[in-house]
């Protein structure tokens, strides 16, 4: 497996990035400055909500409905202390966000 960037320093590279926008973004929980995971809460105007997780190099959608997303975050962090959470409020949560967050892992942002 290739380095992976620090979370802390991927957060808000993600955050200033998706703020530029006009995207507003916030942290919900702070984990691990170095090793963290991370999962994101897109909430649109509708307060619809969809849960991105890190799965290996990618980001997947988990399956938690809107009446359980506060007993799902409240599972992973008590599974994973060093957990981030962040939300994003965006226009709609079907866009599908998770292409353009790209990879914490260093070897796969490189050009080739």
């Amino acid at each position: 497996m290739g380095a992976r960037l620090k979370t802390g320093l991927w957060v808000r590279a993600v955050i200033r990035r998706i703020s530029s926008d006009g995207t507003s973004a916030m942290v919900l929980k702070k984990g691990d400055e170095d090793a963290g995971a991370v999962l994101i809460v897109l909430r649109d105007r509708e307060d619809n909500i969809a849960v991105l997780r890190e799965n290996g190099s990618d980001w997947v959608r988990a399956n938690v409905q809107k009446s359980g997303l506060e007993e799902y975050l409240e599972r992973q962090r008590r599974y994973d202390p060093d957990l981030w959470l962040i939300e994003l409020e965006v226009r709609t949560v079907e866009t599908p966000l998770e292409r353009t967050l790209g990879s914490r892992r260093a070897d796969l942002d490189v050009m080739h």
